[in-house]
């Protein structure tokens, strides 16, 4: 295939998946319709089908480019800090970040849109955790087993202190989203007060300071399991 074909291609793919995009978040999974996203997007419903087998292949695709493009954002955000940067200013470039990026009106549509459908299709539901949620809390794994190693925290289960720290930051803020619509999307000063209280939070229970004085491991089983 000549590169003039290859670009047609994919000119054309990103054409119907914008459409798309456009389309299910206006109309719901349900009644959505490939002639809708062909006409939207210019193309024939035969093109459709020579990218997408269907209206849930097509589906997936919007939810996972959205949810991922979100999380490559971020990702791609939070790589161009310096490599001395600590783990406060690390946590808070982050978490301002995700925040900014994730809390939009498209992307809490999406959400309320795969939730809504996530009983008929529980694979959309999979696919929105791993391409959103579950992406951001393997990178911050990451760099938290990078600053356990450097002494400026005390973490035993970086998974786990990842996921805390990602709800912590998110779950306030996206619960009264989903709840009350987009009018309770945070405003900026909302937001930095919201990720100046999660690291100092976060850091209060694992930072350095706080992991001497014969403390228990704030991540050992309260359980007795």
């Amino acid at each position: 295939m000549s590169n003039g074909a290859q670009t047609r291609i994919a000119r054309s793919r990103t054409k119907v998946l914008a459409a798309a995009s456009d389309v299910f978040l206006r109309e719901g999974y349900l009644a959505a319709n490939m002639e809708q996203v062909a006409s939207e997007a210019g193309v024939s419903i035969q093109t459709i089908y020579s990218h997408f087998k269907g209206k849930e292949a097509l589906f997936l695709e919007v939810a996972t480019h959205m949810a991922g493009g979100a999380a490559s954002a971020v990702s791609n955000s939070v790589e161009m800090l310096p490599r001395d940067t600590s783990v406060e200013e690390w946590l808070t470039h982050f978490a301002s970040q995700q925040l900014k990026i994730v809390m939009t009106p498209t992307l809490m549509q999406l959400r309320r849109m795969v939730i809504g459908e996530v009983g008929r299709f529980p694979q959309l539901g999979r696919t929105l955790y791993e391409a959103g949620p579950g992406r951001a809390i393997a990178r911050l794994t990451t760099l938290l087993e990078h600053y356990s190693e450097r002494g400026e925290i005390a973490i035993t289960n970086p998974e786990r202190a990842a996921k805390q720290f990602n709800w912590l930051l998110m779950g306030g803020p996206t619960t009264e989203v989903m709840h009350l619509g987009d009018g309770a999307i945070p405003t900026e000063p909302e937001m930095r007060t919201q990720v100046h209280e999660t690291v100092a939070v976060f850091l209060a229970a694992y930072g350095r300071d706080h992991a001497t004085g014969g403390r228990p491991d704030p991540q050992a089983d309260a359980f007795g399991e």
